[in-house]
């Protein structure tokens, strides 16, 4: 069975998402954030202490854009990921990264200096500039989805995840009214599936069940 180290709500929920939507077995285990600080046992398994960190017997991996590839073409039999023969599939690998190394870098700043340092270091400009930087982005997103519902090959994939996650991230900051109003509805169409709400569930009943706060990563303040 496969073990996922999780924190509510951080880039964890990326493979906690696809792992809900392909029915697969799993242990979650729950960290309080940031682990690296909060956790420091933690890091004899990730040594730089950032969540997700997924095991598949001994392989272990670390970036959730690249687990929700690997468990998309491992066990999606074509559910999840866009066959290389299929027209899309470059679209699809663009997007899958596009999520997390376009749309989620500048809201690790926002979050940085907005939420995570104590106040004499927050830098309200940084937050700002990086919210416009996230949030002129979705320009990307936009043009695609105000006509079709999801991102690639007509159909829901774990290219909608990765994108999915970064569009979750920003609701957590406040961010989504100023969504377009067709990355707006996307975003609405993404939670509305039985897989993301299962996802949320499980990451809260396991917080729950293993004595870690179910505060979302996102929310959190200052680490101690």
């Amino acid at each position: 069975m496969m073990i996922l180290y999780h924190c509510i709500s951080a880039r964890s929920f990326r493979p906690l998402w696809a792992l809900e939507e392909l029915g697969l077995p799993y242990e979650l285990k729950m960290l309080p954030f940031p682990p690296r600080a909060l956790a420091r046992e933690y890091l004899a398994v990730n040594p730089l202490g950032t969540v997700p960190a997924l095991f598949d017997g001994e392989l272990c991996m670390t970036e959730s854009a690249a687990i929700c590839q690997y468990l998309a073409s491992r066990f999606g039999k074509g559910s999840l990921d866009v066959a290389q023969d299929n027209p899309d599939y470059g679209r699809y690998l663009n997007w899958l990264h596009l999520g997390e190394a376009t749309l989620t870098f500048p809201q690790t700043l926002v979050l940085r200096y907005g939420r995570f340092e104590t106040q004499d270091r927050k830098q309200p400009q940084v937050v700002e500039d990086y919210s416009r930087w996230f949030l002129a982005r979705l320009r990307a997103v936009d043009a695609v989805v105000a006509h079709q519902e999801f991102l690639c090959a007509q159909r829901f994939t774990a290219a909608d995840i990765s994108v999915g996650y970064a569009l979750m991230l920003a609701d957590y900051l406040g961010m989504a009214e100023r969504f377009p109003e067709a990355v707006l509805r996307y975003w609405q169409r993404l939670q509305q599936r039985d897989g993301f709400q299962r996802a949320l569930a499980a990451q809260e009943k396991a917080a729950l069940a293993q004595g870690v706060s179910p505060v979302p990563a996102p929310l959190a303040g200052p680490a101690a």
